[in-house]
């Protein structure tokens, strides 16, 4: 008799299927009927499960760092019907501030928030002084814990009609688990952001592309939604996070270096930089808490980044490419565009086992 093999329960599991990044695959051109790229909409609507708030815009979101999801950052983008996650770091009086002098903007932005007490009761009084902020951002880098789901759940419980954007997680059975307990919005992605070292510190992560794929089937079967957050270098990377099936794309690196973004300006041998770092950086941490507590690592770096000048140039930059996307693959609309997304694979996974070196 042929002896069954049975795994060692004691032994670590390996998921054999593939898993891709954007730089692993190209979107395969189809007929089109369309004759320019002004023909292309861009803007998408949606209906959030639990809070049944109801959003239209380009859904394209700076993120929640402080060299990036800043006030003049959101002025902005605003005006392109972009949004904003505003860092956590700004006070009450400088809401207050804000709200007063642009009104118009604040249906295009959210208040972000991490799980401790003062997190909290920051984001009550910002919620409270300014009703017309709708929009929750809950970031914390491990998405996973007990303490962030059940944090979750005393903030829907505290804002029942609010929309609660929170995360990052990268797999399809936390991504239900944080919608049932309140989520509408999940922020997706572990790793692949140009200043997070998580990866290369924990040995954690998920390719991005396939952590959105998978993320996007499980909240689209809850009707809830997802942020592929992270991963971006130039626009085609955006496209193929939407053609991914990701309702929302977060942007972080290719919205520093502007004169909106945050971060210290560098003149150094008649160039200038703008300093971009991770918000789990040294930097950032001495900046906010002291220093690195004893008992962790910092798990994100500090670059310098050109200074790029006006965010307005950028963006339409990366309007402009996903209008082209669309194009290319006959979708008239930015919500079609999954539908008409064929992943074409152009990266071959070596074994090591049988490589070349041996």
């Amino acid at each position: 008799m042929v002896p069954v093999l049975t795994q060692d329960p004691t032994m670590p599991h390996i998921d054999n299927d593939v898993k891709l990044d954007f730089k692993d695959v190209l979107l395969r051109p189809k007929r089109s009927t369309l004759k320019s790229r002004s023909e292309v909409d861009l803007t998408r609507s949606f209906v959030f499960r639990n809070s049944k708030q109801i959003y239209t815009g380009i859904p394209i979101i700076a993120a929640n760092m402080d060299t990036v999801g800043t006030f003049e950052m959101a002025k902005v983008l605003c005006k392109f019907s972009l949004f904003t996650a505003i860092h956590k770091h700004y006070s009450l009086e400088q809401w207050k501030e804000f709200a007063n002098k642009n009104p118009d903007c604040l249906e295009h932005l959210a208040a972000s928030s991490g799980t401790g007490a003062s997190d909290f009761k920051q984001l009550e009084q910002i919620l409270e002084a300014i009703p017309q902020v709708k929009y929750i951002c809950l970031d914390v880098a491990n998405g996973y814990s007990e303490h962030f789901v059940e944090f979750l759940k005393d903030v829907r419980k505290r804002f029942p009609q609010h929309t609660i954007m929170a995360g990052n997680v990268v797999t399809g059975e936390m991504v239900e688990e944080l919608i049932l307990s309140g989520a509408d919005i999940i922020k997706v992605g572990i790793g692949p952001g140009s200043v997070c070292t998580t990866r290369k510190k924990t040995g954690v992560g998920y390719p991005q592309l396939s952590a959105v794929m998978e993320c996007a089937d499980a909240a689209h079967g809850l009707k809830g939604h997802i942020i592929s957050d992270g991963g971006c270098s130039c626009p085609g990377d955006v496209a193929k996070a939407f053609g991914a099936g990701a309702d929302f794309v977060m942007l972080g690196g290719m919205l520093a270096g502007h004169t909106e973004s945050g971060g210290e300006l560098i003149e150094r041998n008649g160039k200038k930089y703008k300093l971009f770092y991770g918000m789990s950086s040294e930097v950032a941490m001495k900046k906010y808490a002291g220093g690195i507590a004893e008992y962790r690592a910092s798990e994100g770096k500090t670059v310098e980044v050109p200074f790029k000048g006006e965010v307005e140039h950028t963006i339409r930059d990366i309007l402009g490419g996903i209008r082209s996307t669309c194009t290319y693959v006959g979708a008239a609309k930015l919500k079609e565009l999954s539908r008409r997304t064929t992943f074409i694979r152009v990266t071959q996974q070596v074994n090591p086992i049988f490589s070349e070196e041996g």
